[in-house]
């Protein structure tokens, strides 16, 4: 029995960091195209707002990928579809470095954002397939740490090749990279035998009135981030007047507390909120609202800077947290397509977050006063949704995935 437990562990402690290197490569792949953008304009001869289409072309189908990917890993298990996720997203990373023409670029990056679209809810599927259900919340909440650790390293790692090798090469290269680290998982976590859920029960996944509340917190807080990412800089420099280059060591402060928050997420959920857990979700939300409105408030550039940091702190442990539970509430049967939903609510405030607060900010001359009231009503959709969860409701749902952790 002694050894049976050691064996688990160890193959949950594997399973994890392949998945979490997974994600790295991943965002790595992901964000190369935002920082060779420049040197592909001049290549192909692309306007800037041209350029912008080729930016938006990965998360249009990168986005829509959620729900589909979550119903293909229940049908045709975690093992299989990871495989097909990481060889596809590296073959259209490759090829992206052969892109001879504008339209051949969007549909290699519509493709390439097909690809990675179906890892998210096969990685976070296989987490909950490895891990003991006590474990599976802190495993889940860790796990999207590796999302702020492949965008700190993207630009460390891909600045350097495209300036000394060019953007082609540095495509190639990270293509064939993960074409490695694909093969290196298939051989390292090859299932003895790949258990699949041909029957997913759709209707009963769709009519789950808890999920919904789940996507509605994700989608809150991801609206908070993806408005703060896109358009952070822009309203320094704008409205505060501060050269970003003179700052360039505290840019990635708020990302790095965001990965700090998503790893101690778990902790702080299961130390001391153990059958609160919606209380720090909604905590959490509500201090990256206050926090948030302080940055807003701020005279000086250190000031911004602290309260950002803050706002990116609890907003990721308020985001890591939602996952987490939400992992604990779900059978593994239905996991893949309940979380495929729940994650497209956060690619869809990736998608409206950028394109309101533009809106908002021409509409009012100028002014971002209206642009961060819409962040404080996004980070309050959250909280309020999170108070509404019913505590009948999520005691039934753990009960039967505890239940069902076996199954």
């Amino acid at each position: 029995m002694l050894t049976t437990s050691k064996t688990s562990s160890k193959k949950a402690t594997v399973t994890f960091t392949m998945i979490y290197i997974g994600y790295i490569v991943c965002f790595i792949d992901r964000s190369a195209i935002s920082i060779a953008l420049s040197y592909i304009g001049r290549d192909l001869n692309l306007s800037t707002t041209t350029l912008g289409v080729v930016s938006s072309a990965f998360f249009f189908s990168y986005a829509l990928m959620q729900i589909p990917s979550g119903w293909l890993t229940d049908k045709f298990g975690t093992y299989r579809t990871i495989i097909v996720a990481i060889t596809m997203w590296s073959l259209f990373t490759v090829l992206t470095g052969f892109a001879w023409s504008l339209t051949a670029l969007i549909v290699i990056r519509v493709l390439f954002g097909i690809g990675e679209g179906t890892y998210p809810s096969a990685s976070l599927k296989q987490i909950t397939e490895v891990f003991p259900y006590e474990k599976r919340s802190g495993a889940t909440s860790a796990i999207i740490s590796s999302n702020y650790v492949g965008a700190a390293v993207a630009p460390m790692l891909m600045a350097p090749i495209i300036a000394t090798m060019g953007w082609r090469t540095s495509f190639h290269l990270m293509g064939i990279i993960g074409i490695i680290f694909v093969l290196i998982y298939a051989v390292i976590l090859r299932p003895q035998k790949q258990a699949t859920d041909n029957k997913i029960a759709w209707r009963q996944v769709l009519r789950n009135g808890m999920m919904w509340q789940f996507f509605l917190v994700v989608f809150g807080l991801s609206v908070v981030t993806k408005g703060l990412d896109s358009w952070m800089p822009t309203y320094l420099l704008q409205a505060r007047h501060i050269n970003l280059a003179g700052i360039a060591w505290m840019v990635p402060l708020p990302s790095l507390a965001a990965g700090a928050g998503a790893l101690i997420s778990g902790f702080i959920m299961a130390r001391f909120f153990k059958n609160h857990e919606k209380f720090l979700i909604a905590t959490a939300s509500a201090l990256a609202t206050v926090f948030m409105f302080g940055m807003y408030k701020s005279t000086s550039v250190g000031a911004v800077i602290t309260f950002e940091v803050f706002t990116y702190l609890f907003k990721s442990i308020a985001f890591a947290a939602t996952f987490g539970f939400f992992a604990e509430l779900v059978t593994k049967k239905a996991y893949g397509s309940s979380v495929g939903i729940v994650n497209f609510g956060g690619q869809l405030a990736g998608f409206l977050a950028p394109i309101v607060i533009g809106f908002l900010v021409q509409s009012f001359n100028g002014s971002y006063s209206v642009a961060f009231l819409f962040l404080v009503i996004a980070a309050g959709l959250a909280f309020v949704t999170a108070l509404s969860f019913k505590p009948a409701k999520l005691a039934k749902m753990k009960a039967l995935a505890n239940q069902n952790q076996e199954a």
